[in-house]
């Protein structure tokens, strides 16, 4: 379960991760402060699948992130029980019974199973034709569906299902469905995807809805909730900064990498930088990836408007 250094992270490396960074991204750590609702309660895996030592060493209180028991962000902060801030919450590991998965999702990745050995006798036996190993293979074909709010809200990113009508699961309205093909919604060139190809999960256009959000959102800030009991590394007992939840447009932002990297004290992404940081210190071996933010949300203008 411990990768390896690799610029190729583990599945269970980004789930240990998250026990301290907690499941707000980039854009929603900006918007809503986290509480214990934001971190992962529970990971339900094959009872046949799960390996306790290998769950306790990787997730565990006693394993390998035990250095983070304790510890809170903004740093030298000890929060109170529901009060918004970072901290290592470690979620439990239930098991599902293999009878209930098979009933559940018929359509699952199926398990490898040594084919049965063919006599000579066999060979020229139809039935056993397709005795072969059965070759299984991760696919490039994702659905991506989303329940619609509960509430209207005009907005200028307008979710593009790409089909006139969306369909209701288990009597539930459809708030966005999407065929991802490449990393690109069906019907669009992975080369250039623009506005119409990328995906609203996409980072072009969860900035850009980030962007119509933020300007309308009132700012204010949980200095009394997580600020209470100390303040930041560096700062004075008398003059304890504060931390706002929404961070307001600044005309310096142009590429994804500058909205990812905060030079503001107030930007509450520092506080989820500095909790992400010291993670990957007892992660070990996590290279960060490099060299793919140094773009604007130009790419979501289309090619052909961009050279009028």
């Amino acid at each position: 379960m411990d990768a390896e250094s690799t610029r190729s992270k583990s599945c269970s490396d980004k789930l240990a991760l998250r026990q301290v960074s907690s499941l707000l991204s980039c854009e929603t750590s900006r918007l809503i402060a986290p509480t214990e609702n934001a971190y992962l309660a529970g990971l339900i895996l094959p009872e046949d699948e799960i390996s306790h030592v290998g769950c306790n060493r990787s997730f565990g209180v006693n394993g390998r992130m035990r250095a983070l028991v304790g510890r809170y962000w903004p740093r030298e902060t000890k929060l109170k029980e529901n009060t918004p801030g970072y901290q290592f919450r470690p979620f439990q590991v239930l098991s599902v019974p293999k009878e209930e998965i098979a009933a559940l999702w018929p359509f699952a990745k199926p398990k490898f199973e040594p084919c049965p050995a063919i006599t000579l006798g066999q060979e020229g036996d139809p039935s056993t034709s397709g005795a072969k190993h059965k070759k299984v293979r991760p696919g490039n074909v994702s659905a991506v569906w989303i329940l619609a709010p509960s509430y209207n809200y005009p907005s200028a990113m307008a979710m593009d299902t790409g089909s006139k009508s969306v369909p209701t699961l288990c009597r539930s309205k459809t708030g966005l469905c999407e065929t991802i093909i490449n990393g690109v919604k069906q019907g669009n060139r992975a080369s250039s995807p623009g506005a119409r190809g990328a995906s609203s999960l996409s980072r072009a256009k969860l900035w850009a809805l980030f962007r119509e959000i933020a300007p309308v959102s009132v700012p204010r800030n949980y200095q009394n909730d997580v600020l209470s009991s100390g303040p930041l590394s560096g700062a004075s007992e008398t003059e304890v900064p504060h931390v706002d939840t929404v961070q307001p447009q600044r005309p310096d932002i142009t590429t994804y990498q500058d909205f990812k990297n905060p030079t503001c004290l107030k930007d509450p992404l520092q506080i989820r930088m500095q909790a992400i940081g010291d993670a990957k210190m007892v992660l070990k071996g996590w290279i960060a990836n490099a060299g793919d933010e140094s773009w604007g949300l130009n790419v979501l203008v289309d090619p052909k408007k961009r050279k009028r």
